[in-house]
């Protein structure tokens, strides 16, 4: 197996991959920028390599032998200075690029969004030909369109590169997303969109993972040899499949079904989608169980004890002759 370098590796999706590529058999060494990461990377199995993105020698160092690079390494947030997006999207992308090139690496898997479509307007029915908006008023999705823009632009023969894009990453130890949701459900602020039928995608991270693997093992022309769907994956494609095309034409994402459970407490959703109620589903499980059991454990009724005459089967009900009615 090739040896892999990793950034982001600390990370909820990182952490997951280099855990993934270690039960494959790869050696893997990752980007870590404080002790904190460094425990974190060891304790997935890889190799901690100290510095950051800023660190053009230590990402070569880092990076030297391996053929496979993954870049999962970013700034996030809603909000934030300019410099800091600048500095850790846009020219920490390139000084990755940089880094690979230099010692060899032979493809760079580049963890991108959603995000980088996005200027103001919904994302509905897209695919990857829309356009990219370093445009966006938004500084996350501005500096990640310029960084995919780079990364796009360095492949070629010496270096391949390949951009996913998942969309909502959960999954039990995600520590920004769903976390966020629950105490916006705790503190009363959570409310669902259109009354729950607003519909979105979300990408479960061990399919983020696979989706990762699978690029960094077959490149661009086998995934789309191999899978012609891929080429029309995109964020809102299972949504606004199911509209009418009145409703498609009008962007009309409300109009298709809701989901089913969209009125139901928001806490218990969401602590399923995070993995934090398998004891609670259990122990329903187990209730129901008992339930069941103390239903059979009681003493049936005789029907032959109820009443003195049989109940009167249809044909005795047919020759019986009427009551007289009272009036």
């Amino acid at each position: 197996m090739s040896d892999v370098f990793v950034t982001g590796g600390s990370g909820f999706i990182g952490g997951r991959l280099i855990e993934r590529l270690c039960a494959d058999g790869h050696a893997v060494r990752a980007l870590a920028r404080s002790s904190a990461a460094a425990e974190r990377v060891h304790a997935c199995g890889a190799e901690a390599i100290r510095g950051e993105l800023a660190d053009v020698a230590a990402m070569r160092t880092g990076a030297e032998g391996c053929e496979l690079a993954f870049h999962a390494a970013a700034t996030l947030g809603d909000w934030g200075r300019r410099e800091d997006f600048e500095r850790g999207n846009v020219q920490g992308t390139g000084n990755v690029l940089e880094a690979c090139a230099d010692a060899g690496v032979r493809r760079l898997v580049h963890v991108s969004t959603e995000a980088v479509l996005i200027a103001g307007e919904p994302l509905v029915d897209v695919d990857e030909t829309a356009p990219l908006r370093p445009d966006s008023p938004a500084l996350y999705s501005a500096t990640k369109a310029r960084a995919e823009q780079a990364v796009l632009a360095a492949n070629g023969r010496a270096l391949e590169t390949v951009v996913l894009r998942p969309r909502f990453v959960w999954g039990l130890g995600d520590t920004t997303l769903l976390p966020r949701m629950v105490e916006l459900a705790r503190s009363g602020r959570f409310a669902w969109i259109d009354g729950g039928r607003q519909l979105t995608a979300t990408t479960h991270v061990e399919n983020t993972v696979e989706g990762l693997v699978r690029a960094a093992a077959q490149g661009v022309r086998q995934l789309a040899a191999r899978n012609p769907g891929c080429r029309r994956a995109n964020a809102q494609r299972p949504a606004s499949a199911r509209l009418s095309p009145r409703d498609r034409r009008r962007g009309n994402l409300a109009a298709a079904a809701a989901p089913r459970r969209a009125s139901a407490d928001p806490l218990h959703l969401l602590g399923v989608l995070a993995g934090v109620h398998d004891q609670d589903r259990q122990g329903a499980r187990s209730a129901r169980l008992r339930a069941r059991q103390d239903r059979r454990r009681r003493p049936r009724r005789d029907a032959r004890r109820v009443g003195t005459q049989p109940h009167p089967g249809p044909a005795s009900r047919r020759h019986s002759p009427r009551a007289p009615s009272r009036r």
